[in-house]
């Protein structure tokens, strides 16, 4: 059985996520289709991870088995010329075939990016305020700090999840501000459902209300989504990439 990898981009913002669910549009979906249609079978694609809806991907892999031997020129060629315009495979290569896109990601890295003025390149793939820009970016990642390492994830996660274990492994976390464009970066071995985007938002609460790196790590304890701060909108964060 052959075993292909795909490096994936794609704009989130029509689609209800990366995962297949009934009845409405999603990025699984549409690749899968487009492979399907290529080697005229039925394949599983296997994604790294969910995005959820709106949110959008700079370096999502997958992977899907079949019997055929494939030239992988002639198939990235081809899966691109029927996919739609905001979604686009950039690298394919055949891999071992036990490889799996979900569970032998070793870390996960996400971008969220903020722009300081209002310009139609940015709109859909970035936050847009200006208030941001006047932040402290030195406290804010020193408070930032107090997230990393393994903590479980509960108050920085959507409440009513169906994942029991909600420790993560945070292994790099920083934000950077330019003249028009400011950024947070975090990588972790997993995330959990909305917990980039609660994380952001909890941690520009936390500066501006100038509390300390205790109040986080008090957060944290509590187990409590109540306690966070509120989660910002999908259409600036990206995933950026997967580490095997």
């Amino acid at each position: 059985m052959n075993n292909y990898k795909l490096i994936i981009q794609y704009d989130g913002t029509e689609y209800s996520g990366w995962q297949k669910q009934n009845g409405v549009l999603t990025v699984q979906e549409i690749i899968n289709n487009a492979i399907d249609k290529i080697l005229k079978e039925k394949v599983n694609l296997i994604g790294s991870g969910r995005t959820d809806a709106g949110v959008h991907a700079w370096g999502q892999v997958a992977n899907f088995r079949t019997e055929k031997e494939m030239n992988l020129f002639q198939f990235q060629y081809s899966l691109n010329s029927i996919l739609p315009n905001d979604i686009s495979v950039k690298a394919s290569e055949k891999v071992d075939e036990n490889f799996h896109a979900r569970f032998d990601a070793k870390k996960r890295s996400y971008i969220y990016l903020f722009s300081k003025t209002k310009s139609p390149f940015y709109y859909k793939y970035s936050n847009h305020n200006h208030l941001i820009f006047d932040y402290d970016f030195g406290y804010l990642n020193k408070i930032s700090q107090a997230l990393l390492g393994e903590h479980d994830f509960t108050s920085l996660s959507r409440r009513n999840s169906d994942v029991e274990n909600k420790v993560c492994n945070v292994s790099e976390i920083h934000w950077r501000k330019g003249k028009v464009i400011a950024a947070f970066y975090i990588s972790a071995d997993r995330f959990l459902r909305g917990m980039v985007r609660a994380t952001v938002g909890t941690l520009l609460e936390t500066a501006k209300e100038k509390r300390d790196e205790k109040f986080l790590i008090e957060l944290l304890e509590k187990k409590n989504r109540e306690e966070a701060g509120e989660s910002l909108p999908a259409k600036g964060l990206f995933l950026y990439k997967v580490r095997y």
